[in-house]
């Protein structure tokens, strides 16, 4: 099943598989709920109704996006590349503890077809395909959707401790089309694909799968929810698996395509 959430002309409204749930449906009180009692909950929300308009991203304002960083192989050997500060991204790869950190608060989020953005004080800037994990109040994972965690490598590069100014900004996180319902289980081995255009030309294509996360999914959420509280839900971004070469740099009109699963993200630069 899929859930997403759409602009319509009475207002932004969620809908399940094209079809609009109740007005005044809300996503954070689904996500208050235990995992076992979604789908009576969506079922009584149902209106048959075909839902039309432009996507939104599928999160509410008041929401949070975190993410987690040097989760696989190939993000930890780019950390490395970038940073002068030695073996700073090796210890938190092999490390008990995960790093995490948080993106962005849900009424900054992008969605489909949305413009994400790149810093104009940064030279070196790339887009970073992650499966997003949505996650109820009770820290149950209950379904993923498609992340893009646009960073500034150039200013994460020059010191580790400037990680928010690399990470945290206007038009730096994309989510959506929708969100895939289901359990971790069916997150376990799942492809990843991106493709860069910048007009007719395909600049960078990469593909990855989710099987190749050094830590498990229920790793990752534990240490989230250790600490903090998310009473309406949380999003949690996985990490990368996906880096483009160290000569490759975004530019603006760059189009961005991810695909995970039966979801396809785009985005304009």
């Amino acid at each position: 099943m899929e859930l997403a959430y759409y602009q319509t002309t009475a207002g932004p409204r969620w809908a399940l598989d094209g079809l609009l749930l109740r007005p005044g449906f809300e996503l954070g009180t689904l996500l208050m709920g235990q995992r076992a009692e979604m789908s009576a909950m969506l079922q009584m929300a149902h209106t048959g109704q075909p839902a039309s308009g432009q996507r939104l991203a599928p999160i509410e304002a008041m929401q949070e996006v975190w993410a987690s960083g040097v989760t696989y192989q190939r993000s930890r050997e780019a950390r490395r590349a970038e940073s002068d500060m030695g073996d700073v991204y090796d210890r938190v790869y092999d490390a008990a503890r995960p790093e995490l950190f948080f993106k962005a608060p849900g009424w900054r989020v992008r969605g489909p077809g949305a413009a994400v953005r790149v810093r104009p004080d940064s030279a070196w800037n790339v887009p970073e395909p992650e499966l997003v994990l949505v996650i109820n109040r009770h820290g149950e994972i209950v379904g993923y959707t498609i992340g893009d965690d646009v960073s500034s490598r150039s200013i994460e590069g020059e010191n580790p401790l400037y990680l928010p100014q690399a990470k945290l900004y206007n038009g730096a996180c994309a989510l959506g089309p929708g969100i895939e319902l289901c359990g971790p289980e069916e997150m376990r081995d799942v492809p990843i694909q991106i493709e860069i255009r910048r007009g007719a030309d395909l600049l960078f294509q990469g593909e990855t799968r989710t099987a190749r996360i050094h830590r498990p999914l229920e790793e990752l959420v534990e240490y989230l929810g250790r600490q903090l509280e998310f009473p309406r839900g949380v999003f949690l971004m996985t990490g990368t698996g996906i880096v483009p070469p160290d000569s490759f740099t975004l530019t603006p009109g760059d189009q961005v395509k991810i695909v995970i699963g039966r979801l396809t993200l785009e985005n304009e630069v």
